[in-house]
């Protein structure tokens, strides 16, 4: 098996929790490292976080440009035409990870799937369409750019999730991430949603926010 180059951060030895996050367009694993000690967790939690890599492809909105993507976009009216079978092959790379972490004796309940921005994209994906339960699903400034072809697995009709999102965000509309809210009503979930006075990017209120709901979810 072939696997995604990842970033491995873990709190504490022998973990019994797994969080896999995926990174923006043209970022890398390494981006959401630091974030890590700023979630300020508690001591008792034993959480491997799992940073991948997105692979190197030519984005065509960026003039053809080779950079790190879990996806080719297209265009960038609202909704986004993305390259369809590029963001169900991450999302299958991401479920390779999942099962990667239940092989080394992490239950799925205890795996929670995290993005920013397409990486958010990606797991929702991910999430939704995968057999097993899974802790949780968290979309950072992202959109749900497969709901039109989803097909939802049963095993997470009831996973927990959170989306967060900034208010003056130019790359990613909050009106993108309205829909993604409403798509994911319309199939029977009831997702937190919060926004923040910030553009595409990571605000500290939004950190302690993340912290507060990771350890609802892991503890």
């Amino acid at each position: 098996m072939n696997y995604l180059p990842c970033e491995i951060t873990e709190t504490k030895p022998n973990p019994d929790a797994a969080i896999i996050w995926l990174h923006g367009l043209g970022a890398s694993g390494h981006d959401f490292v630091p974030i890590v000690p700023e979630l300020q967790l508690p001591d008792d939690m034993a959480i491997r976080f799992v940073f991948p890599h997105a692979p190197s492809l030519p984005v065509t909105i960026n003039g053809g440009m080779v950079m790190p993507a879990w996806y080719d976009i297209l265009s960038m009216e609202m909704g986004r035409k993305i390259d369809t079978a590029q963001i169900m092959a991450s999302a299958q790379a991401v479920i390779d990870l999942v099962e990667r972490e239940i092989a080394k004796g992490i239950p799925s309940e205890r795996i929670l799937l995290a993005g920013f921005s397409q990486g958010g994209a990606v797991v929702y994906q991910a999430a939704l369409s995968y057999a097993r339960p899974l802790a949780g699903l968290m979309a950072m400034s992202s959109y749900f750019a497969t709901h039109e072809t989803l097909v939802p697995a049963t095993a997470n009709a009831q996973i927990p999730i959170h989306i967060f999102h900034g208010s003056y965000d130019p790359m990613v509309p909050e009106s993108m991430a309205q829909q993604a809210l409403q798509a994911l009503q319309k199939l029977g979930h009831e997702p937190l949603y919060k926004t923040y006075p910030m553009a595409h990017e990571v605000h500290p209120q939004e950190i302690a926010d993340i912290s507060a709901w990771l350890q609802q979810r892991l503890a």
